[in-house]
This record gives structure tokens, sequence and C-alpha cells, in this order.
């Protein structure tokens, strides 16, 4: 019995000794429980709309605040009429549009009833459904109040109209995002693995006595894997058009041109994590647990990151999938180009100098 203690507690110190068990025992569920805690949330808030005003009288603008103060929403901009409305939403300025008729005041108090139309942008559904539902609720408790004031019962009829994803399909958010984080991990996981290996294998010093450089042999096992992400994104591409009946209202070339800039910002941080990693396990356990995690919760793919707070928010702009992703749906269901999308190609386009700046120079300094 004596030796069996004094077994288990050898293992207590051989566990407490090993500094990467301890940070799976206890630093990944505290992550994994404030990530998850502070980032899932149903419920939307601050989301970014816009108001088109056509009537600009007393009711418009006392409905104008009780939505702005409600919580639900941001008014980032006040249209004009004449204006494209469409262009916000390529721009992925706005969420939701609302539109108040002329003579809204004026129908309302001689004819009892007036219109407003309601427009959001359905690329997410089922944050188009909330906020329609948050809209739609608020200018009824509007209309319940007017009650008392105008004596007749008055009707406020909202017509709602749902741009790029009419009927709703939960697919059309899936997919793109799916693209997003199968380019990501198989990319970063792929080269990972590969330098990692040699590593293990003991066969780069091999490598590094041949007359090639470094930096050559990072470029030459690289390639391969760039050639083989397009065959990787064509065929995603193929299943999500074909099989899953995704739209694809844009142009190829610029889709194309935006997934080189991805695969190799992702295969560079795969590079920076095979500097870190000493063998395949560990690369596997930094590109899977590393890189999932952020990619399904802070890229938007899932839960709409203005629901999150502030601190998230700001971490996940440092994640190439969101730019990726808001990419990818403004090509495939918007239609849109480099004229709506160039801020998020040139933040996608540092991040992968950075990335391959940063993993060259580590590269250099473990191999030296």
């Amino acid at each position: 019995m004596k030796s069996f203690r004094g077994f288990i507690i050898k293992e207590f110190y051989h566990i407490f000794r090993d500094k990467r068990t301890m940070l799976i025992l206890f630093g990944m569920p505290i992550i994994q429980l404030i990530l998850f805690g502070f980032a899932i949330r149903n419920e939307v808030n601050d989301a970014r709309i816009a108001i088109l005003d056509q009537s600009n009288d007393y009711m418009t603008q006392e409905l104008t605040q009780k939505i702005a103060s409600s919580g639900y929403f941001i008014i980032i901009d006040q249209l004009k009429p004449g204006g494209d409305i469409e262009s916000v939403f390529k721009q992925n300025r706005v969420k939701e549009v609302i539109v108040f008729e002329p003579h809204f005041a004026q129908r309302l108090l001689r004819e009892n009833r007036a219109a407003v139309q309601i427009i959001a942008d359905a690329t997410e559904p089922n944050m188009a459904n909330m906020l329609i539902n948050y809209t739609s609720s608020i200018i009824r408790d509007y209309q319940t109040g007017l009650r008392g004031q105008t004596g007749p019962l008055v009707q406020i009829n909202p017509e709602v109209k749902m741009l790029y994803n009419p009927e709703l399909k939960s697919v059309y958010l899936f997919v793109p995002g799916l693209i997003a984080l199968l380019l990501m991990l198989v990319s970063a996981l792929m080269t990972s693995i590969t330098i990692a290996r040699e590593k293990e294998l003991g066969t780069m010093e091999i490598l590094l006595v041949s007359p090639l450089k470094p930096v050559q042999i990072i470029i030459g096992k690289v390639i391969p894997y760039l050639f083989l992400s397009f065959v990787n994104t064509s065929t995603i591409l193929l299943l999500a058009r074909y099989v899953f009946g995704v739209p694809f209202n844009g142009s190829y070339g610029f889709f194309f041109f935006e997934s080189f800039l991805f695969v190799v910002t992702a295969l560079s941080l795969g590079i920076m994590i095979s500097t870190i990693a000493n063998s395949q396990q560990t690369a596997m356990m930094f590109s899977l647990a590393g890189l999932m995690l952020p990619v399904i919760i802070l890229s938007g793919f899932i839960f709409p990151i203005s629901s999150m707070p502030a601190a998230l928010q700001i971490i996940s702009n440092i994640v190439p999938a969101k730019w990726f992703l808001i990419i990818v749906k403004g090509i495939m269901l918007k239609g849109v180009g480099i004229e709506y999308l160039w801020k998020e190609t040139l933040i996608l386009g540092g991040m992968m100098v950075f990335l391959i700046s940063i993993s060259v120079k580590k590269f250099k300094i473990r191999l030296q």
C-alpha cells in the first residue's frame, strides 16, 4: 500500500512538472468556458441599421428614437430619398434598413393606417429573422401606445423584404462558413505537419546541408500544398454550387484571387506553428485546437460578432477567416466585386504579408 501511495504521488509530480499537461488540464477549460460563455449569444445587440425617412415628421422621429434606444440597434446612417439602399448592404455597413413612407403621420391620423418597409440582409438568416421580429415588436408597441392619443384604432403595416436569401435557407449561411473553415484548417494543418515531420524524423538537417537555402526549402514544401489547396477550393465550390444549391452571383476570377490570399495566409500560419511544434502530434494539437475554435466562434460563421463583448469583437479582427467569410458571402450571395470588398482584401493581404514575414524569420532562427 505504501508503494502504491508513493506511485500515485510520483504521478502527481509528473503531471505538475509538465507545463503542457497543466495547460491542457486547467488552461483549456478556462479559456473555452470564457470564450463560449461570452461569445455564444442567441440574442442580437447593437445591430447596425439605417433609416430612410421619407416623411420626417414627429411620429417617424419618435419611432426612430424608440428603435435607437431599444439596445438592439445602432443607427449608423440616415439615408436620403432616392439613395441606393442596396449599396449599403453590398458594402456590408448595415444589416437592416427601415423605410418610412411619405406623409407617414398624416396618413396615420387621417386614414388610420400607414406603412413601413423593413429590409434585412438575409445572408445570415437567423439574424435577419431576429432583427425583423425586434423591429416589428417595437412598431407594435408604438402602435398600441397611439390608441390612447388618437382615439380610433390605428394600424402600422410593416412590409418585410429579405435580400439575397428570400427563402431564408440556412445552407446559404453554413456553406460559405464551411469553405472558410475547411480551407483554414486543412492548409494550416498540412504545412505544420509536413515540416514537423521532418524535424521529428531528423531529416531536416539532411535538407539543410543540401545546396538549397532554408527559405527555398520552405517555399518548396509550401508550393505543392498551394496547388492542392486550389483543387480543394474548386471541389468545395462545385459541391456548394451543385450539391447544396448555393448561388454564385459574383466573379469566379475574383473568388479564386481572394482564395489565393486566404490559402497563403493559412499556409504561413501553418509554418509559424511548425516553428513552435517539435512533433506532428503537437502541430496537430496547435492547428486543430488552436484554430478551430477561433474560426468557428470568432469569424461570424455561426454567432453574430456584433452581439459579443467589445474585447471579443476586437480579438475577432485578427482571425483571417472573419474577413474571408465576409468576402465569400459578398461574392457568392451579393455578387459584389473589389469596389465593395477592397477593405477586407487589404486586411487579408496585410495579414498574409505579416504572417509570411514572421514565419520566415522565426524559421531561420530555429534552423540556425
